[in-house]
């Protein structure tokens, strides 16, 4: 899998750069509701349909890629990725607390 595959799966679903598995399975649901056929007269049914094979394919594709990411559990890792250290480090820094 290359880079341009997963970029165009990120475009399709309409993610920025960055998205959390949580955004991402929402932007597949959005995007599967909204070009489900069943929610269109038959005379749009087959584009839809292939439009959703589409969606199906970048959700997956992008599933394939985050699967194979390994996860660091590295105490420098957690810490630096939990938003709350963040904004606890924003506050001690910059409000002097």
């Amino acid at each position: 899998m290359d880079f341009s595959q997963i970029n165009k799966a990120r475009k399709l679903l309409g993610l920025l750069e960055e998205a959390t598995l949580k955004e991402i399975k929402q932007a597949y649901r959005e995007m599967a509701k909204k070009y489900h056929p069943d929610g269109y007269p038959e005379s749009r049914r087959e584009e839809c349909k292939n439009i959703m094979i589409r969606i199906n394919q970048a959700y997956k594709t992008l599933l394939d890629y985050i699967n194979c990411y390994k996860i660091s559990f590295k105490r420098e890792e957690v810490e630096r990725n939990d938003p709350e250290m963040g904004i606890k480090r924003f506050r001690g820094d910059w409000l002097g607390r």
